[in-house]
């Protein structure tokens, strides 16, 4: 069992991570995050570079967790592609960030992530960062 993270580098995905790094910890699991760039572009600013992803290990392994960061391309669906991988690492639990929204704004929650919550296999865990 793993705990798998959708991650970009934003308060909602640095929220993510911490809360993936700490159900890690606490159900004793490795943790898989990924970083994965829009529409399959093979540069993207979403994409993180050596030096962050070194960060992240570093983290996450300073806390004693086992960590993996892939960076898969994508086509149109990010949702899909985290499926993918949850099934390929045999995820526990995905955990995604959400960002804050207007009262229209929280009539739609936004298309990845309304798919990711309704569609994963396993448990989604969704956190908003911090004001």
């Amino acid at each position: 069992m793993t705990i798998l993270v959708g991650y970009l580098d934003t308060p909602e995905g640095r929220a993510a991570l911490d809360t993936g790094i700490a159900e890690a910890r606490l159900r004793e699991q490795p943790l898989v995050v990924v970083n994965s760039p829009r529409r399959g572009a093979p540069v993207d600013d979403a994409m993180l570079g050596p030096e962050q992803v070194s960060e992240i290990v570093d983290r996450a392994s300073d806390l004693g967790v086992r960590v993996e960061v892939r960076q898969p391309l994508h086509g149109d669906s990010l949702a899909d592609t985290l499926e993918s991988v949850a099934r390929e690492v045999d995820a526990s639990l995905v955990v995604i960030g959400l960002r804050h929204r207007s009262p229209v704004g929280k009539l739609i929650l936004g298309s990845t992530a309304q798919r990711i919550l309704l569609d994963a296999s396993v448990p989604v865990l969704a956190v908003k960062a911090s004001r």
